[in-house]
């Protein structure tokens, strides 16, 4: 007795052909969603936001549900590079180096007013935001944001991964990005 593949429903997968006891779609697409949902964020929290974001991992919002449960603190095995607070204009070169030993393909989260434009201290110190070093991909607002807040920035990430090509990273267009700010 073969299974009816229209009686399992697949919530949030890629889109698939099927048949009695079988389902195509593209490996792209598999790939997308197995890197969207095994998501290994590195926290590099300097201020405020950083104290949002243990709530975020702790229990009763639990960012472990979307597939973020393992923090890395070695830039050399995260994916995803989460930004969060103030951060020194003197902190930048290390911002970029962390960003530069990361592997392909990396994303970033700029959490927070601060890492994002400079929040209130709009003074010669601090860095008016981390896209003036690195790339960011998706940025969350607040000052600090709230829990939820931060787990709609990753719900962002998976998204944006889910549909991001697998070819993306060799692109001229990345290449050019990554040139822009003198990036190898």
């Amino acid at each position: 007795m073969g299974i009816n593949p229209e009686l399992i429903p697949i919530k949030n997968g890629p889109e698939m052909y099927t048949g009695e006891g079988y389902g195509l779609t593209q490996i792209e697409k598999v790939i997308g969603l197995a890197r969207a949902n095994s998501i290994w964020p590195l926290p590099f929290a300097t201020s405020c936001c950083g104290i949002e974001f243990m709530a975020t991992m702790a229990a009763t919002y639990d960012l472990g549900r979307f597939g973020a449960e393992r923090l890395s603190f070695s830039p050399r095995q995260a994916d995803l590079l989460m930004v969060m607070g103030t951060i020194a204009k003197k902190m930048g070169p290390v911002l970029r180096q962390v960003y530069i030993q990361m592997a392909e393909p990396k994303w970033v989260i700029a959490v927070g007013a601060c890492a994002s434009s400079g929040g209130i201290f709009d003074t010669y110190s601090v860095l008016q935001g981390i896209d003036k070093v690195i790339p960011v991909d998706v940025y969350v607002p607040g000052c600090p944001p709230p829990p939820e807040a931060i787990l709609d920035g990753i719900l962002k990430i998976q998204d944006l991964i889910k549909q991001e090509p697998i070819r993306r990273r060799e692109s001229p267009q990345y290449k050019e990005l990554l040139a822009s700010y003198d990036i190898q």
